[in-house]
């Protein structure tokens, strides 16, 4: 059985390169992926505890489902708003989004 450990720096490296991403990019759709990068990363500590902590029960990841549904979401909401920048402003820039006049 793989450590609980490897499955913990596993997810913190995620969690960083996904926090790097938000901070450095400027493309929306990138940091859209980099939010999404975060939260599988936290999905994947919810379920390497659960499976460390007590291995019959599937707390983790009905966690990890709902983490997964709500980013969904999220990603189709955000995507709508990229495409309605990209149509009102020709880029994706996130500086340019900081703007909002018309």
């Amino acid at each position: 059985m793989v450590p609980l450990e490897n499955y913990l720096v596993l997810s913190a490296i995620l969690f960083s390169l996904g926090v790097y991403g938000v901070l450095a990019r400027r493309n929306a759709v990138l940091v859209l992926m980099s939010v999404e990068l975060m939260l599988n990363a936290v999905s994947m500590n919810f379920i390497a505890f659960s499976a460390y902590l007590d291995p019959s029960r599937i707390t983790g990841v009905i966690f990890a489902v709902f983490i997964i549904t709500v980013a969904a979401a999220e990603v189709g909401l955000a995507l709508a708003i990229v495409i309605r920048l990209f149509r009102n402003r020709a880029t994706v820039n996130v500086d340019e989004a900081a703007i909002l006049k018309w």
